[in-house]
């Protein structure tokens, strides 16, 4: 079960008073993973907030990767796997989408994916296929897009995450236009279509919309 930061910062609180009234000094240092661990929350979720800014046409603040990367560190050092993963996926979403580099993305996807794996985070998991798919179809290999996408849909729908299967339908109707197969990628829309109503994901609606344009 993961522990939340309000754990964390609550078991450090009683750490001190165990210093204070109980005399045990170990348990100040006891504190200190516990309070790194929130850190590494804090500057995951900070750089979260600073991609979305940069999606939303505020431009790119370096902050972000910093912010990732110090995320990364410290899960590493605390022998945090899934956060690890986490971190390292956004270090590589960083460099796919917000400076266009690829070479360096996709190592970082592939760890990612190998990390979440071992630890059965199905969620960091189908986001790092998701990307690790893209990067695919924009070096025009359809197959192994397509069978990129296609695992992440399947564990997306396995967690229970329909949002995200509907944004990945749009990304497998552009692939199957790409291999000139339209009917496909027009059901494949109308579906994505179909759960992001349902879903209200109104975010993902718009992206059906803009596909229907141009498909």
């Amino acid at each position: 079960m993961t522990t939340n930061a309000e754990d964390r910062i609550e078991r450090a609180r009683m750490l001190y008073e165990r210093f204070v009234f109980a005399g045990d000094a170990g348990a100040l240092d006891a504190a200190d993973p516990d309070l790194d661990a929130v850190e590494a929350d804090l500057a995951l979720a900070r750089g979260r907030i600073l991609h979305g800014r940069f999606l939303d046409g505020r431009g790119e603040d370096p902050a972000e990767q910093e912010l990732f990367q110090r995320a990364a560190d410290v899960y590493r050092r605390l022998g945090d796997v899934r956060g690890e993963a986490e971190s390292l996926f956004w270090i590589g979403v960083f460099h796919q989408v917000v400076r266009n580099d690829a070479e360096s993305a996709v190592p970082l996807l592939e760890r990612s994916r190998e990390l979440a794996a071992q630890v059965g985070d199905k969620l960091t998991m189908s986001y790092a296929l998701r990307h690790l798919g893209i990067a695919e179809h924009f070096a025009g290999r359809l197959d192994a897009a397509r069978e990129r996408l296609e695992e992440s849909v399947r564990l997306r729908r396995e967690i229970g995450f329909m949002p995200g299967v509907a944004a990945n339908l749009i990304g497998l109707a552009y692939i199957a236009a790409g291999r000139g197969e339209r009917d496909q990628a027009l059901a494949l829309i109308e579906e994505a279509g179909a759960i992001a109503e349902a879903n209200g994901a109104h975010g993902v609606m718009r992206s059906v919309e803009e596909a229907r344009a141009q498909l």
